[in-house]
């Protein structure tokens, strides 16, 4: 392996039917808080170092339905995607997987969509690992529970639990002795990616799991994930509201949303105006508790005079970054009689969610004639942000 950054790609097994888990649906297109086990399992990529490819292994007939999923929860992420259709067990699948990975990976991570809470510093620590060995490296927990050796019903001794391990995804190998793990391992149904390069001849390592990589595999599973989502949701997400109007000045041009609207009034500012940029970072800014942009850069900075919005937005993400948060998503509506906006809002929309690094969705809405905005002399913006801790 190189000195150089390593070139990850993560397959994520989302093949399954998921019967045990009494759903009509394959298990990783199942919700829980209105969000699927695969889309949660994709977005804790997102945060991870050195990824380069994310492969999907879906069911037959579900391949569009988990690039779109994939792609959205990847929207501002830099990686190639590819999805493949699984096979019948979850060995077929791997091994699918592995036939798309682009030739510069040299480390491959293998990750289930039912252990969709697994936290990014867990794929942290297998990579690291994996970069720093040459070895095998699997994640997981020691066994709390007494064991024992049971004969027709009848306990025949003691387990020494000491020299077990609860294992978990994801697991980390290097690419070419995974290639050749499960060449050599074709024809034996495993499902556990450490046993088919353990069997193969390499060597495997553990690592510390987490509490919260946990399998969802049954009824209960999915209540206990439930039940840990809303948990997460509630102390780790943060939400900020914030509002900018500005009034229209020169005809030389507007800047809104991120467009150029060359036929519309600027609006007066000392940077550009963009009304919708600067409530988006007041959002994200209040939301972790860090002031508004005014504090941020300093209202009248001849720094900033003219300066873009997205000048603003990104040096706000790069604050909540160094305080611990990082974008969920923001909403932002526009209150104004012009421009006319429907027509280039998923054109804006697109440039926003690559400043903030997160999705950005956009409306907007007139006052039916009344007050500032409704008599055309300026816009106003209103922006919430929802952001959460990285811890």
């Amino acid at each position: 392996m190189s000195d150089d950054s390593p070139r990850v790609a993560v397959i994520v097994v989302a093949a399954g039917s998921g019967v045990r888990l009494g759903q009509n649906i394959p298990k990783a297109f199942v919700e829980i808080g209105e969000v699927s086990l695969l889309e949660r399992a994709v977005r804790t990529i997102a945060d991870v170092e050195h990824v380069r490819q994310v492969i999907v292994v879906a069911p037959v007939g579900r391949e569009d339905q988990a690039r779109h999923i994939t792609e959205r929860a990847l929207e501002s992420a830099e990686y190639s995607v590819t999805i493949v259709t699984g096979g019948v067990t979850r060995h077929e699948s791997v091994i699918a997987g592995l036939t798309a990975l682009e030739s510069s990976i040299d480390i491959v991570v293998v990750h289930d969509a039912a252990r969709c809470l697994a936290p990014d510093d867990v794929f942290d620590r297998v990579i690291a690992r994996v970069r720093e060995t040459g070895n095998g490296v699997v994640p997981g927990l020691a066994v709390s529970d007494a064991l024992k050796w049971v004969d027709n019903n009848t306990v025949t001794g003691p387990v020494d639990r000491t020299k077990l391990l609860a294992v978990q995804t994801p697991q980390g190998f290097p690419r070419n002795n995974l290639d050749k793990a499960y060449a050599t391992t074709a024809k034996i149904d495993h499902n556990d990616d450490a046993a088919v390069f353990d069997l193969a001849g390499f060597t495997v390592e553990t690592c510390a799991g987490d509490d919260r990589s946990f399998k969802i595999t049954t009824a209960a599973d999915l209540a206990r994930a439930s039940r840990l989502v809303a948990g997460i949701d509630g102390s780790r997400v943060r939400m900020g509201t914030a509002t900018d109007t500005h009034a229209f000045g020169e005809p030389r041009g507007l800047r809104l949303a991120g467009l150029d609207w060359p036929e519309e009034h600027v609006l007066s500012g000392h940077s550009d105006g963009d009304a919708v940029a600067h409530a988006i970072v007041d959002a994200l800014l209040v939301a972790a508790g860090l002031g508004d942009i005014g504090g941020m850069v300093g209202i009248d900075d001849p720094a900033y005079a003219g300066a873009s919005g997205d000048v603003f937005v990104r040096e706000a993400v790069r604050r909540l970054a160094e305080a611990g948060y990082r974008p969920v998503n923001v909403t932002a509506q526009i209150v104004g009689n012009r421009p006319r906006f429907s027509s280039r809002r998923s054109e804006a929309e697109h440039v926003l969610s690559g400043w903030v690094g997160a999705p950005v969705t956009l409306s907007a809405t007139t006052t039916d004639g009344l007050g500032f905005t409704g008599e055309g002399r300026g816009i106003s913006v209103i922006a919430t942000a929802l952001i959460s801790h990285k811890a």
